[in-house]
């Protein structure tokens, strides 16, 4: 045991190892943030945790759904939640009865107030928030069908799709509970923001002389976040990406590209807005300082080496197109035209079209993007078996060797529930005269996969709060094996990629449980009831909406200044026809014109070994232990939908918090740098809801200026460089 202790102990920085007499967490940033002691009588599943749960689950996700197919879409956060529900829980506590209330046709009965309302109810409450506020990307795909190839759909197999995905994810996180849960080493960092939130909110501190307590520093944090959020959110949203180069280059196409923070490099950008942090990349306050180093470096090796030379030596042809673009272009430069290649009749691939037409090109950044994520998939099977193999195949020894009976009866009942929910997935995509396109044996396929990467994604995602996304490689592998078809590309990739999302989702929650010492089996049934009400209020929400809004999401048919263009379901749809109709054959096939960036699966599969022969051979040599591949490789894996003035605030937070005031203040940091976190993000969300609903919703805009663009002025990054490209609004080089 110590063996295998001090070995993981160097994996990860400023951990020491496991002292059995202590019984405390070998990491220290969970030391220093999480409590070790419990008062097992308080209840948890209550009536107010049901109650304030439910609601609070139900309506995250109409909010969500609802603002989703909206132009200037809003995510509403559990951390909303989480604070809210807090005087409601108290205003509960000291207005109801305490008097038993018999349930019907049982002999079971229930208090409505069992007394004060305590930390354990507020945490359950909190996770069936968390499951409102989980995308549900299977609605997404209902969306495609009705909208955009306006196909019937029945309303059982849409059900169906939407419950069976969420719940397919709960099969996988407890089969692999035990590894990514249970072990101290799988940390989740990004639940210390909560479990310092709740600290803060129900421990009892004295102010100390000229201090602030937690509470009152996270009160003056949210309230200043949430004033300030009004200036980059409405009067001035600019300020979200700002470029000096653009500004003294103002008609130079390559120094807008290298200066541009939303469409270019972004050498010499920045922001000063909170959510251009934390946007895409989370909080920054949350993730350790070893995994924003190897982010860094990935970053830029990527934007600054890799691409740079890629585009001005012209590989892929790259200087017909923006340097970095998710759009996909044609030869001449324009976008694409998907009309010309798709059977309007069948919904599949015309080849007569594409011959007539033109090979689909990519951006150069978003080209290498998917070469470098085949890389990271690759990387990460091989790092976690090297770094993590032998812990786990001892945690597999340990269970299978200890009450063995008892052992094998909950593996087989986590076997049942995996073969239940799969049962479902393959009626629903098998029945109602198979309008999902996909056979079942795609979906024992796409549950293979989920078996073989939940693990490795998941012990990435608990030691570093970096996940690699499996996205890709779903739509890669169905794409060659079932050709033409866009609705079951789409679906695959929701039983694939989806249900280990979901999963990762359930495990994180299960560690914050652990945490706060909430038992498994309330844990277990909170994450149920939540996700079942989650997934029916989002499938509700979307069948009302495209069933009741004339032409929803057809910005071509809507009224002037309708809002409801559905613009991450139209990122969807496209995906559908790339992937799905026109193939990755012909794109990254022997037809395609990306075959070279299949070397990267080689590539990305030989790089972890390379760092564990160093790390065998300076074994005194601590820092190369700590060089993660799949971080590295996919450390600018969020753009084009991130962009690089994101990457540069957020490493620029990350290091000042997680290396300066860490080291030299470690005292406050670990008071107030989780805190800081929350109330940063609560501000920003509550602001952001608050201008919406009384001005933007109304379309009172702010003054205008120039500071009213979102935008860094910076309108020629997007412009090619080659010879006699014309592209609307680009001056055309000779």
């Amino acid at each position: 045991m110590i063996g295998r202790v001090e070995y993981l102990s160097r994996l990860i920085p400023n951990s020491i190892g496991f002292d059995k007499e202590t019984d405390d967490s070998p990491i220290e940033q969970v030391r220093l943030t999480v409590p070790i002691t419990d008062d097992p009588t308080i209840p948890c599943l209550t009536f107010r945790t049901w109650f304030l749960g439910i609601i609070s689950c139900a309506t995250l996700a109409f909010l969500n759904q609802f603002f989703g197919y909206r132009q200037n879409s809003i995510y509403v956060s559990s951390v909303i939640a989480q604070i809210l529900v807090l005087p409601g829980g108290k205003f509960m506590a000291a207005s109801l009865p305490t008097k038993s209330v018999r349930v019907p046709g049982t002999k079971r009965s229930f208090s409505l107030n069992p007394g004060p309302f305590n930390l354990k109810e507020h945490v359950l409450i909190t996770i069936l928030a968390n499951a409102g506020s989980s995308f549900v990307y299977a609605v997404s795909i209902i969306t495609v069908v009705k909208a955009f190839y306006h196909h019937k759909i029945h309303i059982m197999a849409a059900m169906m799709l939407t419950q069976s995905t969420q719940l397919l994810g709960f099969g996988w996180a407890g089969l692999f509970r035990k590894f990514l849960v249970d072990s101290p080493f799988m940390w989740w960092p990004s639940n210390l923001v909560q479990v310092s939130l709740f600290r803060a909110l129900h421990e009892v501190e004295i102010r100390r002389k000229g201090g602030l307590t937690r509470l009152q520093f996270f009160l003056v944090v949210l309230v200043s976040s949430f004033a300030y959020y009004v200036v980059p959110n409405y009067l001035f949203p600019s300020i979200t990406a700002l470029s000096f180069v653009c500004w003294k280059w103002k008609h130079s196409v390559t120094a807008q590209q290298i200066g541009s923070g939303r469409g270019g490099l972004g050498i010499g950008s920045f922001a000063i807005d909170w959510s251009t942090v934390s946007g895409f990349l989370g909080s920054p306050l949350a993730t350790p300082g070893f995994a924003i180093i190897n982010t860094v470096v990935g970053f830029f090796i990527t934007v600054y080496i890799l691409i740079p030379i890629a585009y001005w030596s012209n590989q892929y042809e790259a200087r017909r197109f923006p340097i970095i673009s998710a759009d996909v272009f044609d030869d001449k430069g324009q976008k694409y035209n998907v009309s010309r290649v798709l059977n309007s009749a069948t919904f599949e691939f015309n080849e007569e079209g594409y011959n007539n037409y033109s090979r689909v090109h990519l951006s150069i950044f978003f080209a290498y993007t998917y070469g470098l994520s085949f890389a990271t998939l690759a990387a990460t099977l091989s790092h976690v078996a090297l770094f993590y193999g032998r812990t786990v195949w001892k945690q597999t020894r340990a269970a299978m060797g200890d009450n063995f009976g008892d052992v094998h009866t909950r593996i087989m009942k986590k076997t049942m529930m995996l073969s239940l929910n799969g049962g479902l997935s393959m009626l629903t995509c098998e029945g109602f005269g198979r309008e999902l396109q996909l056979p079942y044996w795609g979906i024992l396929f796409a549950g293979g996969l989920a078996f073989i990467f939940t693990l490795p994604i998941g012990v990435i995602t608990a030691t570093t709060n970096q996940q690699p996304g499996l996205n890709v490689l779903t739509e890669l592998i169905i794409g060659y094996l079932f050709p033409g078809r866009p609705l079951a590309n789409m679906v695959f990739k929701n039983y694939g990629f989806i249900s280990i999302f979901q999963a990762i989702n359930f495990l994180s929650d299960f560690k914050l449980g652990h945490y706060m010492k909430i038992p498994p089996k309330s844990m277990f049934i909170a994450q149920l009831i939540g996700t079942l009400v989650a997934s029916t209020v989002y499938f509700g929400t979307t069948w009302w909406l495209l069933t009741s809004i004339p032409h929803i999401c057809d910005p071509s048919k809507l009224p002037v200044g309708s809002p409801w263009t559905c613009p991450w379901d139209n990122i969807s749809y496209n995906a559908s026809i790339i992937w799905g109709l026109v193939g990755p054959l012909r794109i990254f096939g022997r037809l395609g014109f990306y075959s070279g960036m299949n070397y990267f699966f080689l590539i990305g599969f030989a790089g972890p070994f390379i760092v564990w022969i160093f790390s065998r051979m300076f074994p005194n040599q601590k820092w190369i232990k700590l060089i993660n591949l799949p971080i590295i490789l996919s450390g600018a894996s969020v753009m084009p939908a991130a962009k690089a003035v994101n990457y540069i605030c957020w490493i620029a937070v990350g290091i000042v918090f997680n290396f300066i005031v860490y080291r030299r203040y470690k005292s406050w940091w670990a008071r107030h740098n989780y805190i800081l976190s929350g109330g940063l993000d609560g501000g920003v969300a509550f602001m952001a809801i608050l201008c919406y609903f009384t001005l933007q919703s109304k379309d009172i805009m702010g003054p205008s200026w120039w500071g009213l663009e979102l935008s860094d002025h910076c309108a020629l990054a997007s412009c090619p460089t080659a010879p006699r490209i014309e592209v609307e609004g680009c001056p055309v080089f000779n």
